[in-house]
């Protein structure tokens, strides 16, 4: 089977190509899929695609067209696919429903630790021979009350690692754990979260009910001194709402893997470019602001993952059997 990977970065190529074994012919691009180039699916049997590759009414039909059954997501979300187009066109949409959830957690508590202890301008003083600590106080962790939006095997694992820095966690899901509830974290409502947090952690999917969840309003009830920290999908922050918070001193800091625009922007060294997104280079002036570009999954232990399933979901399929994660 012949299977075209859209939108490939150099590491994950050398994944793939480790494990595959010789179980399928693999073609690799590293353009995103549009409507400009989806012709170079011809051929093939498969496209494997990321999370900035739009698959739409239009793709869709395209693919149809050139005898594709199945598009394999190297990834958990899938805001960025019209399923309801592939369902049309009789398209199978698979995913890699987790892959590590602990890479992910991890990130967060690392992005929280280093804005909060403000790890990277530490390391740019030492550098530059300055070993002031002016500017560099931070505050403990333990004892402050973090909120969790989204526990499920992310958002659970980074709930336990705040409840072992001694932490009060405070929860909001439609699905409460009982196995959180026993280690000491608390359900409760949303507005709960957005009032009593010291800390907001964002754990959840992107859809149309959770876009721009954090919003003027949501922002207008947290307290002054939050910190807001989103591992998960940009599109769950209103930027200019964060921006203005920010601005205001309404939120004391936040820090981000991803970024509602990063389609444009993540992934691709524009070092050498004049980035024409306002917003996040807004964002970038903050010296409250600490932002990676979408590695929170980055681990040789998720990379395999997300191979080894990916393979998996395409081998289930085109044998006729099931157990593959389709969305």
């Amino acid at each position: 089977m012949r299977v075209l990977f859209f939108s490939t970065m150099t590491f994950e190529q050398e994944y793939f190509e480790k494990l595959n074994d010789n179980r399928f012919e693999l073609h690799f691009s590293d353009a995103e899929l549009n409507e400009f180039n989806i012709s170079l699916a011809k051929g093939f049997d498969a496209i494997c695609i990321f999370v900035n590759d739009k698959l739409t009414v239009e793709i869709a039909t395209r693919l149809k067209e050139y005898g594709i059954k199945i598009v394999a997501l190297r990834c958990a979300g899938f805001n960025n696919v019209d399923l309801a187009a592939c369902k049309e066109n009789d398209i199978c949409v698979v995913r890699v429903p987790e892959y590590s959830p602990y890479a992910v957690a991890e990130h967060t508590v690392a992005l929280l630790l280093g804005l909060n202890r403000k790890i990277h301008k530490a390391y740019n003083r030492v550098r530059e021979g300055n070993f002031s600590l002016n500017g560099l106080i931070g505050f403990d962790i333990h004892g402050k009350t973090v909120g969790v939006i989204g526990t499920g095997k992310i958002g659970r694992a980074f709930c336990r690692i705040m409840l072992g820095f001694g932490a009060q966690v405070i929860c909001f899901d439609l699905e409460q754990s009982k196995e959180l509830q026993e280690l000491g974290a608390t359900y409760v409502k949303l507005e709960e979260i957005w009032k009593n947090s010291d800390i907001i952690s964002l754990h959840i999917p992107l859809n149309k009910s959770t876009h721009h969840l954090v919003d003027e309003k949501s922002i207008g009830q947290m307290k002054d001194s939050a910190v807001l920290v989103n591992t998960s999908r940009g599109g769950l922050i209103d930027t200019k709402a964060l921006i203005t918070a920010l601005k205001s001193k309404k939120l004391s800091g936040a820090a981000l893997d991803v970024y509602e625009e990063e389609d444009k922007l993540f992934f691709h060294d524009l070092s050498a470019s004049v980035i024409q997104d306002d917003d996040i280079m807004r964002l970038m002036t903050f010296p409250n602001v600490l932002i990676t570009a979408h590695q929170a999954f980055l681990t040789n232990e998720a990379l395999e993952a997300i191979v080894s399933t990916t393979f998996s979901n395409l081998e289930l399929f085109f044998s006729g059997r099931t157990g593959y994660h389709q969305v």
